[in-house]
């Protein structure tokens, strides 16, 4: 079971987007950097280049709060509400989260560990988008 210090350090991400809705395809690359607080938490910060469709490529940013405790990984958004949970082992799903009318669904893959993935399937009336997220280890 893979614990906070593992995944304390800088990920390189890479992540695909299939948006049904939109009939788009979207990419993002950038880099994850996850932080120490505390004795069980990191801050979760990314930062990258996002792209969908034909429209121009723009800067994301996203924060999440991890605590990490008990062989389960809880996220909370920045603001600290709950978003989801998952066990950081082979591969398994994350807890759901539904947000209004839509719903949110992951699972987690680290048989490859270092490298790892989360793969989200969105649905709904306002989303229909699947996310796959690849993460690689940054030694630089």
């Amino acid at each position: 079971m893979l614990g906070r210090d593992d995944f304390a350090g800088r990920w390189q991400v890479l992540r695909r987007i299939d948006d049904r809705h939109g009939a788009m395809q979207g990419d993002f690359t950038g880099m994850a950097v996850l932080n120490p607080a505390g004795e069980h938490g990191l801050i979760y910060t990314e930062t990258g280049q996002m792209r969908i469709g034909a429209a121009p490529v723009m800067q994301a940013v996203r924060r999440y709060l991890w605590e990490v405790a008990e062989g389960l990984v809880t996220v909370r958004f920045e603001d600290g509400r709950d978003f989801h949970s998952f066990a950081p082992a082979g591969q398994a799903a994350g807890t759901d989260h539904p947000c209004g009318d839509d719903h949110y669904t992951v699972v987690y893959d680290f048989t490859r560990w270092p490298d790892w993935r989360a793969t989200w399937d969105v649905r709904g009336p306002r989303k229909d988008y699947t996310s796959v997220t690849d993460y690689r280890r940054r030694v630089d």
